[in-house]
């Protein structure tokens, strides 16, 4: 099979590999569409560590084409979706509940430092699939795991019914966010420093979110927010001046080397929460399967390419690796979700 590998910082490879073994407890699945994540873009821009020479893709649909021993959950033919956040179950955390900060992370990380599924095929414990509702299509499905990572947020940040919410990045995550506050009647901005971004993200949501680019500015008289959300791992520290008393900040966006100063004054005296909104948890995951069926995610989903023109892909997220030749020209963001197909085209 073909896969996208991680080579260095700033490149990737489409390399033949075998396609992976199915061990005791796993299942095959055949990968339909994989959306590039945020973590991907990272991982080239050398922002977020992972092991070189590990399959990229972590966001992915498909088909179960066989179980290994003992495997029994689900059976070939099973349209399914991967839950790549691995836990053991036995460790402290996991035992005191916290399996999304499983101290066995090492190794099991899906495209970060175990092969992920930008492959025709990729290899999974049977645990972290979930079938996928007749109603949700692949295209729909694809977003299932970042719509788990935006229920975290979202539980992280507690938004009352008539908070002023701020959302930070208008990426797949950001808008996600925006959507799902929406739906629920919240009043939410979304700002983006790109504007590329910033316009694609005001045709794609829904007319009540309000969506500030880089030369806008908060109306005068506008109340503070009450919440604020950053997905992009690079949230200024003055935003503590910005929020409302008793508001609450949540960092959600991963950057290695992200770091913010924050004044303690504004935090203590303005009685602000400053939360690390962290891993999503199984329940998160679960609950964005059986939510997918009323979202319509399908919605951010801006561009389907084959697996092969990777490198045409991450450019329309600002990527381009070194080493490829199938990058468009030019700079900036020019799409919002980007889905890959190892088999050229994505059926429902």
């Amino acid at each position: 099979m073909k896969a996208v590998v991680f080579e260095d910082v700033g490149l990737a490879g489409f390399h033949d590999r075998a396609v992976p073994a199915c061990d005791v407890g796993e299942v095959l699945v055949e990968v339909a569409a994989t959306g590039i994540c945020g973590t991907d873009r990272a991982i080239l821009l050398g922002e977020f560590p992972a092991t070189r020479g590990v399959v990229l893709g972590h966001e992915a649909v498909g088909t179960v084409a066989a179980t290994g021993p003992g495997a029994g959950s689900v059976a070939p033919g099973d349209r399914v979706v991967v839950n790549p956040t691995y836990h053991c179950g036995r460790c402290r955390p996991c035992r005191r509940g916290l399996p999304a900060h499983c101290a066995a992370k090492a190794g099991r990380e899906v495209g970060v430092d175990r092969d992920g599924t930008m492959a025709g095929f990729v290899a999974v414990p049977e645990h972290f699939v979930h079938r996928l509702p007749g109603s949700v299509s692949y295209r729909r499905g694809a977003l299932v795991e970042p719509l788990a990572c935006v229920l975290n947020n979202l539980r992280a940040a507690r938004p009352r019914w008539d908070d002023q919410v701020l959302v930070v990045g208008a990426g797949p995550i950001g808008a996600l966010c925006a959507m799902v506050l929406a739906r629920r009647g919240s009043r939410v901005t979304l700002a983006e420093h790109d504007p590329g971004r910033a316009e694609i993200a005001r045709l794609l949501l829904p007319r009540t979110v309000r969506v500030l680019g880089p030369e806008e500015a908060a109306e005068p008289g506008r109340p503070a927010p009450d919440v604020v959300i950053d997905t992009t791992g690079s949230l200024p520290g003055g935003v503590l001046g910005t929020v409302a008393a008793g508001g609450t900040v949540v960092v959600m966006g991963e950057r290695e080397a992200g770091v913010a100063t924050v004044r303690l004054r504004p935090l203590v005296t303005g009685g602000i929460r400053l939360v690390g909104a962290g891993p999503y948890r199984p329940a998160d995951f679960e609950l964005a399967v059986d939510l997918a069926q009323d979202l319509p995610l399908e919605e951010l989903v801006t561009h389907v390419l084959p697996l092969e023109r990777y490198a045409e892909a991450l450019a329309m997220l600002a990527v381009v690796p070194a080493g490829t030749d199938g990058a468009a020209p030019g700079c900036g963001y020019r799409a919002m979700k980007v889905l890959l197909t190892p088999g050229g085209s994505l059926a429902p």
